[in-house]
């Protein structure tokens, strides 16, 4: 009996053993988990300052940025948005400037961002190399980052490349030639048939764009005609309608109409419906995709636009003038616009038109 009694007393307290075994073994697994994840949390927190570090890298870096248009026209927001996601991501401070698309006040608004010295300055290439020459050479020479969008430079990304000076926007002219073929091949056109290039071929560099489409005409043996697009008419689009209206009441077997002026391309529907015209009695290829122009194209007016993605002109410009002022990466030339966008494939991208991203 007392043997029996002493197995069991030896039995409970091996299974107590276990037990307390089991229960610290538990306890040091808590221990340890608990060691991981606050470690776990220590090297998240440490990864979220190095984020807040680099998203804040350009603090305190300004930059003078030209816009082109006025604040918040449809050619323009696409670009002041792309260019304001940029300084947010880099954390940098950006001034924009808008010049209502003259050549002349670009220039003087170039020297007044030169005469306040910031780190780097987006220009826009309207005005030609010449013009441009004697206040890119004294931003150069104080150490300012300039780099241009929507119209190229070429002469200036060779000279001064090296400290920054890159392109984000579309060959102009090869742009201008696929929207003209574009509008070739809409309208099923054949030699002779009478066109309408209505552009900037007047201005030394942006007019490449219009002079692209010109030329898709005349190769393809079409007649055609060409305005050109005035200073007035360049500030308020709105003004070309009885231009272009007496343009087709005098010539009605115009069959097309291809302009590289965004502004005006959004008041094809205006002009076409002024006009006495359908949707169908003439084929009408533009630039950009402002919402008057998106409302064209699905109506019909607008048949297609060279999709020149303006976003992406307002973020690269900014983004390169950071990456050269902190990492010396040389200038970049990045081709933004490379298809149109037709009444068809519109669709695909509304939402992102609607958010001023596309």
């Amino acid at each position: 009996m007392k043997k029996s009694l002493l197995w069991i007393v030896v039995l409970v307290l091996s299974i107590s053993m276990v037990a307390a075994f089991s229960l610290y073994g538990c306890k040091a697994e808590e221990e340890v988990t608990a060691e991981e994840e606050v470690t776990a949390e220590e090297e998240e927190a440490a990864e979220e300052e190095e984020v807040v570090e680099e998203v804040t890298a350009g603090e305190g870096i300004v930059i003078y940025a030209q816009m082109g248009g006025s604040a918040g026209d449809p050619s323009t927001l696409p670009r002041q948005n792309g260019a304001a996601a940029a300084a947010e991501q880099w954390g940098c401070e950006i001034i924009y400037q808008f010049s209502e698309w003259q050549s002349d006040k670009m220039i003087s608004q170039f020297k007044e961002a030169v005469a306040a010295e910031p780190d780097g300055i987006i220009i826009m290439g309207h005005p030609g190399v010449d013009a441009f020459r004697t206040s890119v050479e004294e931003a150069e020479g104080k150490g300012i980052i300039v780099t241009a969008n929507n119209t190229p430079l070429p002469e200036f990304e060779t000279t001064y490349g090296g400290n920054g000076f890159g392109y984000a926007g579309a060959d102009l002219f090869e742009g201008g030639y696929v929207t003209g073929q574009q509008i070739i091949a809409a309208g099923n056109l054949q030699e002779g048939d009478r066109v309408l290039e209505y552009g900037l071929r007047a201005q030394p560099e942006r007019g490449k764009s219009d002079e692209g489409v010109y030329q898709a005409f005349l190769d393809a043996g079409l007649t055609v005609d060409y305005i050109e697009i005035t200073p007035e008419v360049d500030a308020d689009a709105s003004l070309c309608i009885p231009i272009l209206t007496g343009y087709l009441a005098s010539n009605p077997d115009c069959k097309a109409i291809g302009t590289q002026h965004g502004n005006v391309t959004s008041t094809m529907g205006e002009v076409i419906t002024a006009a006495g015209l359908e949707p169908d009695d003439i084929v009408v290829g533009g630039i950009d995709l402002s919402p008057k122009t998106v409302e064209a194209l699905q109506e019909g007016y607008v048949d297609l636009v060279l999709d020149q993605v303006l976003y992406l002109q307002g973020y690269l410009p900014v983004t390169q003038i950071m990456l050269s002022k902190l990492y010396g990466i040389p200038g970049l030339h990045i081709n933004t616009a490379s298809g149109v966008v037709t009444s068809e494939s519109i669709v695909d991208i509304l939402s992102l038109i609607d958010e001023g991203i596309r």
